[in-house]
């Protein structure tokens, strides 16, 4: 009876896990300090509910506000919506929200130049290396990239094209057709040291930062400009957490989602707002990009030379192709031998949406494995070798070094967008052992020394049986014979 129940309980999780749309949960925090704010974006909320979010709505201002239960992540997504007063309060302080991100949470942080940003939220992006503006009424504005409708005299409602990958070897999940409405947006730049960060929507390269509040004679110089802004930033931490920063949450409201705008050339068009915010909140809550590795494994290739009819049998192989797998030994050993043939494998798949899938490698892109001691003594692609319902098995085969010592496999998979891949498992490569070596006589350079010993050998048994067997001549005989007489005398 125990056991059914145990059954009954790990089928009720598993049934759990497998409506969850995102790939680590589906609780998500709303923090909202104004309520009435809520219905102007009930398009955004309702897209998430239909994605089996469960929504928490929650004012900074109480004090039983909490990411954290028992140990544990109370969420395992937080939306911040930018708060009206100085900070989100003593339960989301820049450090709990940053120990929220080192414990796996993802946050996606929306920013806006009517409310300001407080200077707590400026120093946790300083954590992550991005910077904001030091007026917290710094907008952007753009006078050949507008909507001549909304912003006719501030130009502070752009109109951009959907983002391209930031990478050729980078997968694009904010790509397609359309235009983007990004009204009063705080610009955002990044820092060159950190590959965790990326840009997923810049600013048109004439636009700029500045602060509306000063007049025209005081501007001085601009936050940034042209590329350097950034309007929505995403880091990926080393746990795989996901922080998005959006520069315009007002981009979210309803009445964006599907406006008419018109551009500074008089051309009228729709806004898709609704689906670059479903592709944001997909990456952002871990919906798409997010990888595994099933399993990995390593063995000996054992292998015969096939020779061919008429060859010498005791030539080298001229190549590779010259071999035929015999076999394979165990998984997984802790030592190899130099010069040994090594089969290297790793299962990885994909979750995109609502499932597990195999992972596909992006164009202009290789998955490497890594065999190395300090330093890589071998790099090599890894090839999609098999295919199973929801992964994908890649592998190689190498001849390890003629240099023994503690060796690892390394798997080493950064790529923006996606979550890290990074597999190392170490093994020890010996030498020879005394009997391994190959015989002397199948080592064509070492024959003329076996001739030399042979000759040795053969020419002293001769001269011994010369010695032996050879009888003196008979005067010789007769004369040493009359001088012991002689002597004897």
């Amino acid at each position: 009876m125990r056991f059914f129940k145990s059954l009954s309980l790990l089928l009720v999780a598993c049934v759990g896990v497998a409506s969850a749309k995102s790939a680590v949960g589906d609780r998500v925090l709303v923090v909202l300090e104004d309520e009435a704010q809520k219905g102007h974006y009930s398009k955004f909320w309702a897209d998430l509910e239909a994605r089996d979010f469960q929504l928490t709505f929650e004012s900074p201002r109480k004090d039983d506000v909490s990411l954290f239960r028992h140990g544990q992540l109370a969420y395992e997504h937080v939306l911040l919506t930018p708060p009206k007063s100085k900070g989100y309060g003593p339960s989301l302080t820049p450090k709990i929200l940053l120990d929220y991100v080192n414990a796996g949470g993802n946050v996606l942080l929306g920013l806006s130049s009517e409310s300001g940003t407080p200077s707590a939220i400026s120093a946790l992006l300083l954590e992550f290396d991005i910077s904001l503006p030091t007026d917290k009424t710094s907008v952007v504005v753009d006078h050949f990239n507008y909507d001549t409708v909304s912003a006719a005299e501030k130009h502070d409602v752009l109109l951009l094209d959907r983002p391209g990958p930031v990478r050729p070897d980078a997968v694009n999940f904010f790509g397609g057709d359309g235009v983007l409405a990004v009204p009063r947006a705080v610009g955002q730049t990044l820092g060159n040291a950190s590959p965790l960060i990326a840009s997923i929507l810049k600013a048109p390269t004439t636009a700029y930062a500045y602060n509306p509040k000063e007049s025209a004679e005081s501007l001085e110089e601009p936050f940034a400009t042209g590329t350097q802004l950034s309007l929505v930033s995403a880091m990926q931490a080393r746990n795989s957490a996901r922080f998005v920063v959006l520069g315009s949450l007002e981009m979210l409201q309803d009445k964006w989602f599907d406006a008419s705008v018109k551009s500074s050339s008089g051309k009228n068009v729709k806004t898709v707002n609704q689906q670059f915010a479903r592709q944001l909140t997909e990456w952002a809550f871990k919906e798409v990009g997010v990888l595994r590795v099933l399993s990995v494994q390593h063995q000996e290739v054992f292998s015969s030379r096939i020779t061919a009819p008429g060859t010498c049998s005791t030539c080298p192989a001229p190549s590779s192709n010259n071999t035929e797998v015999t076999g394979y030994g165990d998984y997984n050993p802790e030592i190899y031998r130099i010069k040994n043939d090594v089969k290297y494998s790793i299962e990885i798949s994909q979750y995109t949406r609502d499932h597990w899938e195999p992972f596909t490698i992006p164009a202009n892109d290789d998955l490497q494995l890594e065999f190395s001691m300090l330093s890589p003594f071998h790099r090599i692609p890894l090839s999609p070798a098999a295919t199973t319902p929801n992964s994908t098995v890649f592998s190689t085969t190498f001849t390890t070094p003629d240099q023994h010592g503690i060796f690892a496999f390394k798997v080493n998979y950064k790529r923006p967008f996606l979550t890290p891949i990074e597999e190392k498992n170490q093994v020890t490569v010996r030498h020879f052992a005394h009997d391994e070596w190959p015989r002397s006589w199948a080592i064509s350079g070492a024959w003329p020394w076996i001739g030399g010993l042979w000759s040795v050998i053969v020419g002293f048994v001769c001269f011994t049986i010369l010695w032996l067997y050879c009888e003196p001549p008979k005067e010789e005989l007769e004369r040493r014979r009359r001088l012991s007489v002689g002597s004897s005398k």
